[in-house]
């Protein structure tokens, strides 16, 4: 197989940033902000010992949240095995626009190694953006790692915007719904482990060179039979 056409080429031990983006505002106050809160930190073991029984990536993880305004909460990319979730506060409006922004900022190159593997980008929101997103997610998706990126969103809450997610991901497949406390937990969990499929190279597969302005399809990554069975979970209290 011909080898596949991505920023730094073959594969071996190279960094691979994760991204947690987190909607702060307000309407996540209370039981929603305190289970994203419980959730990631709880995955951070399972993520240390994925990357140490991994040898293609060397695992960064960054917080980025999103309220009034965005801002970084881990000022620069931090090894698995360093990395200390902060819990997270919500209040103020929804400036999805201004996390795009920030993020396309760290997608180029510098800071961004050209070595680096596909980068993995989880969004959580549980509603609609309050400023202009559309600009600023084009200008995130016209980046070449911004392409290449495997973008998945958690939709929490039914009044969450489903159409902007899937404008983020590209694909409605990885939106994931999560209407309470038990699925959040899980959908979490799920998209945690994502930076192992993508430094794992038999999950990764491109589509033919195709698009325009010669530039590469995105990596795809196959989550096929990979989604948590929510069969399990009671209906309960919804968002």
């Amino acid at each position: 197989m011909a080898e596949m056409k991505r920023p730094g080429g073959e594969l071996a031990s190279r960094p691979l940033h994760f991204f947690w983006i987190v909607d702060c505002s307000g309407s996540m106050y209370g039981e929603k902000i305190g289970t994203v809160n419980h959730a990631i930190q709880s995955t951070i073991p399972e993520m240390v010992s994925a990357a140490e029984n991994n040898p293609n990536a060397q695992l960064l993880i960054r917080t980025l949240k999103f309220s009034t305004g965005a801002s970084w909460v881990t000022s620069s990319p931090v090894n698995v095995e360093d990395f200390a979730w902060d819990d997270l506060e919500a209040n103020g409006v929804t400036d999805l626009g201004k996390a795009f922004e920030l993020l396309a900022a760290q997608l180029t190159i510098p800071p961004m190694s050209d070595r680096a593997l596909p980068p993995v980008l989880v969004l959580l929101s549980d509603g609609q953006p309050t400023d202009d997103y559309k600009k600023s997610l084009a200008e995130l998706k016209k980046l070449p790692w911004g392409k290449k990126a495997v973008k998945i969103a958690i939709s929490i809450g039914q009044d969450a915007d489903d159409e902007v997610l899937e404008e983020f991901t590209g694909n409605k497949e990885l939106v994931l719904q999560a209407n309470n406390a038990a699925a959040l937990t899980k959908m979490i969990k799920w998209a945690s482990t994502a930076a192992s499929l993508v430094s794992a190279p038999a999950s990764i597969a491109m589509e033919s060179d195709d698009s325009q302005n010669g530039e590469p399809a995105p990596i795809i990554v196959d989550m096929g039979g990979r989604l948590p069975d929510l069969d399990d979970i009671q209906d309960g209290d919804v968002w």
